[in-house]
C-alpha cells in the first residue's frame, strides 16, 4: 500500500458534510455564540467603558471585559514553554495592537451576539506607536534564539575581508511584506465543562500544546482539559497555538454552566492570528570570476512583538545552501507595535529563499554563467557549517531533471529579447531546500479478532491527507485491505506526538505507527520469529488472540536521534517558471511552472503532490500577489480582508507540475521518507522573480513584484 496514489479515505465525509468541524459540532447540544470586540487603536489604553446596552440587547447572557474577566496566568511572550505557554485574555486595560479583544459578548445566537457587540462603548486614550519596520529599523536587537532554538547568527571565516577581495561582489537589501495563513477555517473553538473538566473542541494543529496551553492559563491540572480536533480546515502555521477564542469560549462556558463557541471572523484572522513578519534582507555574495563563492552573508532584520516573541529563521536558509569559506548569516528583531509573528507556511524558508535566489540569479547574470551550473559550481559535498555529510542531497538531480523536462537550454539567455505580440517572455528558476525535523512520538494500534485494525494517534489531519496514508502504513505493515483500518486521531486520550506542523507529521506518525505494527507482530509471533509475507496475520490474531491484540510504537525526537548528529537533514527541489509580461500594462501572467522534489520515500503520491502544487502556488503568491498593508499613521492592517488581500485565483494559476524523485532516504528514519507540506513554497517565489526579469531585464527586490514596479522602466521595452 505504501506508495499507492490511494484516494482520501476521509473525502466521502467532507464532500457530504458528515464531517464536523470544530464550530459546527452538536456534542454538547445547543451552545451559546460569543463574538469578540476588537480594539480600533494599535496602541494605547481603555479608558473607558459602557456595556448596559449591550448587557440589555436581546438574546444576551453574558459581557466580559477586563473589569469581570476571571483571573487567569500571566502572559510570557518569551517563555521556553513554546505553543504550551498560557495565552490570558483580558489581561488589563492596555491596547498593543489593532484588533486586540476587549470585550466578549455572548448571546444565544451569532447575529445577537454581533449585534449587542456594537452598543459597546468604549473610549480610549492613544499612544504614539511604531508601526513601519523601515521607520524603525535602528531599533533592531539580536534575540537570544531564532526559532525552533536555532542560533541566532552564525559566523565563520572573515565575509568583509572576502567581500574586500573578491573580484565580483554583490550587496542588495531585498524586502519582504507581512502575510498571512487564512486557513480556509477560520480559528473556532467549542468549550463545555463536564463535572470540573474542560472539554474542547477546537481548530488546532497540536493538541498536545492545545491542552497545556489551556491548562495553564485556567490555573487547572493538564489531565483536567480534554481536546478533539477531529476535522480541521487548514492550518498553514496559524493553529499550533490557541488563540483568543479557545480561551474566551473556555472562560464563558464556565461562567455560563452551558457549552459556548466562540469563532474568529474573517477580517480577525487578520488581526487576531498572528503574520509572516516582515523582512529587510540584506544578501552578500563574493566570488571568483568563474563563479567560484569565496563569501556568502544573510542579514535579516524582522518585525517583533514585545507581547510575543517570534523570531523567524530566515537567516538559516543560507547555512546549508552553498558551499563558501567565509559566511555570516544573522537575525535581528525591531519590535513594533502591530499583531504578533507566528510561523506561516515554509518559515524562514519562503522568505529567505526569494532573497538568496534572486541574488544567485543576479549573480549569474552578470558572471554570464547559466544559472543552474552557477548553482552546481558550489555545490556543498558537506554542511559548510555544521561540517556533517548530508543524508538524501539530490539538488543537483532536481536541477537537471527540472531543466530537461522544462526545456532550460531554450530560455532566453539575453533578457528582454523574447516577444510574443505586446508580452515579454521570461524564464527562470530557483533551487529549494527545507529542514527536515523529527518529534518525539507515539502511536498504538490494535487488531481486532475480526481482523480490522485501529490506528490511535493525537496526530492531526489538518486537511493534508493523514488518516489515509497512516490507513496506507498499517494495511501494508500488518497486510490487510486499507478499508479494514480505522485511524483515530486528535484526541488527548490518545498517544502524543507533536501534531502537525514543521512538515514533520507524516513522517513522524508513520514511522511510530510501523513501529507500532512491529511491536504487534512481534506479540504475535514473538520477537525472534519474523513472518514471511505470506504469513496470514489475521487468521493467526483471529485464532490465538479472539479479543485482539495491540502494539505501541514510538520514534523520539532530534535531540536524541543519532542521524541528526551525523548528518545535515533537509528535502530539496528545484523550481522552473515562465511568465508574460505586458509591455504596456506591466501586468505578470505565469504560463507554466514546473517543479522537481527529492523528500525521501513517499507514502501517497496522490497527496503528496496535492501538497507540492499548493505550496507552489504559495510561492507565486509570494513573488507577485500577496502583502498585507499597515497604515504607518493607525497601525492596522488595511487590506484585511479577501476582498482586498491579494492571493491568486483560478485564473491566475495554470497547469503547474510537480515531479518528485523515485527516494528513499534510508538515514531519515526507519520508512525513509521527509516532509513535502511546504517543500513546494520554497524557491517558488524566486523561479518567477527570475523569470520576471528574464522577460523585462528589470530586477525588483521590494515583493511583490506589482505592475507599479514595473512601469517606471517598461517603455523603454515598448
Amino acid at each position: 500500500m505504501i506508495g499507492q496514489a490511494l484516494n482520501r479515505v476521509d473525502g466521502p465525509l467532507k464532500v457530504t458534510g458528515r464531517a464536523r468541524y470544530s464550530y459546527e459540532r452538536p456534542d454538547f447540544g445547543r451552545a451559546a455564540v460569543g463574538y469578540m470586540l476588537g480594539a480600533t487603536i494599535a496602541k494605547g489604553r481603555v479608558t473607558r467603558l459602557d456595556v448596559t446596552a449591550a448587557e440589555s440587547a436581546p438574546g444576551v447572557l453574558l459581557v466580559m471585559t477586563h473589569r469581570n474577566a476571571p483571573a487567569q496566568a500571566m502572559r510570557n511572550g518569551s517563555s521556553p514553554e513554546g505553543f504550551g505557554r498560557a495565552w490570558p485574555v483580558l489581561e488589563g486595560d492596555r491596547v498593543t495592537f489593532f484588533g486586540q479583544p476587549v470585550a466578549l459578548v455572548v448571546a444565544e445566537t451569532f447575529e445577537q451576539a454581533r449585534s449587542a457587540a456594537a452598543l459597546v462603548r468604549v473610549a480610549y486614550a492613544v499612544e504614539r506607536g511604531a508601526y513601519d519596520l523601515a521607520t524603525y529599523a535602528k531599533r533592531a536587537y539580536a534575540p537570544r534564539t531564532a526559532n525552533v532554538g536555532l542560533a541566532t547568527d552564525s559566523v565563520y571565516g572573515d565575509l568583509d575581508r572576502a567581500m574586500s577581495d573578491a573580484p565580483v561582489t554583490l550587496d542588495q537589501i531585498y524586502t519582504t511584506p507581512a502575510q498571512f495563513a487564512q486557513p480556509m477555517e477560520p480559528q473556532a473553538c467549542l468549550a463545555q465543562w463536564i463535572d470540573g473538566d474542560l472539554h474542547v473542541r477546537a481548530s488546532l494543529q497540536i493538541i498536545g500544546g492545545a491542552r497545556l496551553a489551556l491548562a495553564r492559563t485556567l490555573q487547572i491540572a493538564p489531565e483536567r482539559v480534554h481536546v478533539d480536533a477531529a476535522y480541521v480546515g487548514g492550518g498553514f502555521g496559524s493553529k499550533l497555538r490557541i488563540h483568543e477564542e479557545a480561551v474566551f469560549a473556555a472562560l464563558a462556558a464556565r461562567e455560563l454552566r452551558r457549552p459556548v463557541k466562540v469563532a474568529q471572523t474573517r477580517r480577525q484572522v487578520f488581526t487576531i492570528a498572528g503574520r509572516r513578519p516582515e523582512t529587510i534582507q540584506r544578501v552578500r555574495l563574493a566570488a571568483t570570476g568563474d563563479g567560484r563563492l569565496t563569501g556568502v552573508g544573510h542579514d535579516v532584520n524582522m518585525q517583533g512583538s514585545e507581547r510575543e516573541l517570534f523570531v523567524e529563521q530566515t537567516a538559516t536558509v543560507m547555512r546549508s545552501l552553498y558551499a563558501a569559506p567565509n559566511r555570516l548569516t544573522r537575525h535581528r528583531v525591531t519590535n513594533l507595535d502591530v499583531g504578533f509573528g507566528e510561523a506561516v507556511r515554509g518559515p524562514g524558508e519562503l522568505p529567505g529563499l526569494l532573497a538568496i535566489e534572486s541574488a544567485v540569479d543576479q549573480l549569474a547574470h552578470e558572471l554570464g554563467i547559466d544559472p543552474i551550473e552557477l548553482r552546481i559550481r558550489n555545490e556543498p559535498e558537506r554542511d559548510p557549517e555544521k561540517d556533517i555529510p548530508f543524508n538524501g542531497r539530490r539538488m543537483v538531480e532536481c536541477m537537471r531533471e527540472g531543466a530537461r523536462r522544462f526545456g532550460w537550454a531554450d530560455r532566453p539567455t539575453r533578457p528582454g529579447t523574447r516577444r510574443e505580440g505586446a508580452d515579454l517572455i521570461g524564464i527562470g528558476m530557483a533551487a529549494a531546500i527545507r529542514m527536515h525535523f523529527q518529534g518525539a512520538t507515539r502511536v498504538a494500534v490494535r487488531m481486532e479478532g475480526d481482523g480490522r485494525v485501529i490506528v490511535r494517534s493525537d496526530m492531526t489531519d489538518i486537511g493534508t491527507g493523514t488518516y489515509t496514508i497512516l490507513a496506507q502504513v498499517a494495511a501494508e505493515a500488518l497486510g490487510v485491505p486499507a478499508d479494514r483500518v480505522t485511524v483515530e486521531l486528535a484526541r488527548t486520550d490518545l498517544p502524543p506526538s507533536p501534531g502537525s506542523g514543521g512538515s514533520w507529521g507524516a513522517s513522524n506518525s508513520s514511522n511510530a505507527l510501523y513501529r507500532a505494527c512491529e511491536a504487534l507482530k512481534a506479540k504475535v509471533f514473538g520477537p525472534a520469529n519474523s513472518p514471511g509475507e505470506q504469513v496470514d496475520l489475521a487468521g493467526e490474531v483471529a485464532r490465538r488472540f479472539p479479543d485482539g491484540i495491540e502494539g505501541e510504537g514510538s520514534i523520539v525526537g532530534m535531540a536524541n536521534e543519532p542521524n541528526f548528529k551525523d548528518y545535515s537533514q533537509h528535502t530539496y527541489g528545484a523550481s522552473f517558471a515562465e511568465v508574460a509580461v505586458d509591455s504596456v500594462t506591466g501586468e505578470i501572467r505565469l504560463r507554466r511552472m514546473l517543479g522537481v522534489f527529492a523528500a525521501g520515500r513517499i507514502i501517497n503520491p496522490k497527496t503528496a503532490n496535492s501538497q507540492l502544487i499548493g505550496g507552489m502556488i504559495w510561492g507565486v503568491s509570494s513573488a507577485l500577489y500577496e502583502a498585507a498593508h499597515v497604515d504607518p499613521r493607525y497601525g492596522h492592517v488595511v487590506n484585511g480582508d479577501l476582498a482586498e488581500y491579494v492571493l491568486p485565483v483560478h485564473a491566475d494559476i495554470p497547469a503547474i507540475e510537480a515531479i518528485l524523485l523515485d527516494d528513499f532516504d534510508d538515514k531519515a528514519n526507519p520508512l525513509g521518507l521527509k516532509g513535502v507540506g511546504e517543500l513546494g513554497v520554497c524557491g517558488t517565489g524566486a523561479a518567477v522573480a527570475n523569470a520576471v526579469f528574464n522577460a523585462t531585464g528589470i530586477r525588483v527586490r521590494d515583493f511583490p513584484i506589482t505592475p507599479d514596479k514595473l512601469l517606471e522602466r517598461l517603455p523603454e521595452l515598448a
